[in-house]
């Protein structure tokens, strides 16, 4: 098993390592070597792996010759498939005071509809390298963290009373010292992306944030007006507290939200939504929406049914009328965990504000 003290990320990283002497063993992740030839030249780079690095041509020669594995940058693409770490908002959004259509995020998705019905490997193989370096990347940023998945869906509106709520619990989680994680997107999501981001800010804060928002309610019908009025909140409050956002490229009609410190997106929807529900290991808050969010109940449901990932994960569902008679999903979960692990790992609440009580009291069951 490959240790991820020997991935380098980064320059910084790189000029570390090298000062020692020796690159061998290490992957060095799409880093920029263009100006570290002599570096490469003087050092040992055996059974080193380079991956996406530019690097002059002969320092490419000299560690091929030396018996690295370099696996080229690909030219016109407009992400990185190689990349050792996880987006940010920056990043994604970059271009957008030209509009959402200029920005990496806008152009990415383009790519991908042209290419996944193309039937070409090359593409398909570009994708799955990306989606598994974001995973690696992930890891790495969640280790050792304790991970509350927030789960809601797309539709809640900027202004109402359910995205103030769903803020309001991204930030209570946030300051009780868990890691909010999110699917990425609008609505709920952004909403508990919001509320972690807001978490070291005085309270008064998300009231004045909202009344930003509000500007632009929805992503429909413009993105660029959405996401702007996103980047005014985070420049009103520039020292915002961290979370994660899993968003995905499969829903292009969903663009990332800005509130998300990092952000590991990808092109395919199943190991997005499997690889979030995985990792949030201190339990899972499921918000009122469709189907969406009625799918990641029972993906969560199963290994917790089945015991298939150790003890079963908190499972708080939110909205005592739109669980048992909207989408009546409570009723089959009770009766799923039934005589089960997790009958004592799951919970019904009417609001927001019983979640945190919730979640610790499943705790204390485990």
């Amino acid at each position: 098993m490959v240790n991820a003290d020997i991935e380098i990320e980064t320059l910084a990283e790189f000029d570390q390592v090298v000062a020692r002497g020796s690159l061998s063993g290490y992957r060095i992740q799409s880093v920029n070597l263009l100006e570290r030839t002599f570096a490469l030249l003087a050092a040992d780079t055996s059974a080193a792996v380079f991956l996406g690095c530019a690097m002059e041509p002969d320092a490419s020669a000299k560690v091929r010759a030396d018996g690295a594995l370099v696996y080229p940058p690909v030219p016109d693409l407009p992400f990185n498939p190689y990349r050792g770490l996880l987006y940010t908002a920056d990043e994604l959004f970059t271009g957008l005071a030209d509009g959402y259509e200029a920005t990496p995020d806008a152009q990415a998705y383009a790519w991908f509809q042209e290419t996944k019905a193309d039937g070409d490997v090359f593409s398909s193989m570009l994708r799955s390298i990306h989606d598994d370096a974001v995973s690696d990347a992930l890891d790495e940023h969640l280790s050792g963290a304790r991970v509350v998945g927030v789960m809601g869906g797309h539709a809640m509106e900027r202004g109402g009373t359910e995205y103030r709520g769903a803020a309001e619990l991204g930030r209570g989680v946030a300051r009780s010292g868990l890691t909010v994680a999110t699917g990425g997107g609008p609505g709920a999501m952004e909403a508990a992306n919001l509320g972690a981001y807001l978490a070291p800010a005085p309270d008064s804060a998300l009231a004045e944030a909202l009344e930003l928002l509000a500007k632009a309610p929805s992503f429909t019908p413009s993105v660029s007006d959405w996401a702007r009025a996103a980047f005014a909140v985070r420049e009103r409050w520039p020292a915002g507290g961290d979370s994660v956002g899993i968003p995905t490229w499969f829903y292009g009609h969903e663009p990332p939200n800005a509130f998300a410190g990092h952000i590991a997106k990808y092109f395919a929807n199943a190991t997005r939504e499997d690889g979030l529900l995985a990792r949030s290991t201190a339990g899972v808050v499921f918000l009122p929406g469709a189907a969406g969010t009625v799918q990641e109940i029972f993906d969560n449901a199963t290994p917790n049914y089945y015991a298939s990932r150790g003890e079963p994960t908190p499972m708080v569902l939110v909205g005592r009328h739109h669980w048992t008679e909207h989408l009546p999903a409570w009723p089959l979960l009770r009766a799923l965990a039934r005589g089960r692990g997790m009958e004592s790992r799951i919970a019904l609440v009417d609001s927001v504000a019983e979640v945190p009580e919730a979640l610790a009291a499943m705790g204390r069951a485990q």
